[in-house]
């Protein structure tokens, strides 16, 4: 996964989520592979948004905010 994350995926993670959100496929696929015996069950949710966007850009918080309202609450 990314070697740049301030948090890494680990088992441990993986195995405390109900609900995993992933902004693209290929990271859906990684995730698979790497922590299919911790995934268990957990719903991995593909967002469809492009991995291409620099930290915080606004672009991606709007992006993030309306493609998760469906599972968050509005703030």
């Amino acid at each position: 996964m990314n070697r740049d994350a301030q948090e890494r995926v680990s088992d441990e993670l993986v195995e405390w989520a109900d609900i995993i959100f992933v902004m693209e496929r290929q990271h859906r696929t990684k995730l698979q592979k790497a922590h299919s015996a911790a995934l268990k069950g957990a719903r991995i949710v593909v967002l469809v948004i492009p991995d291409d966007y620099a930290f915080m850009d606004q672009r991606l918080v709007t992006l993030l905010k309306t493609k998760m309202s469906r599972w968050l609450p509005v703030q």
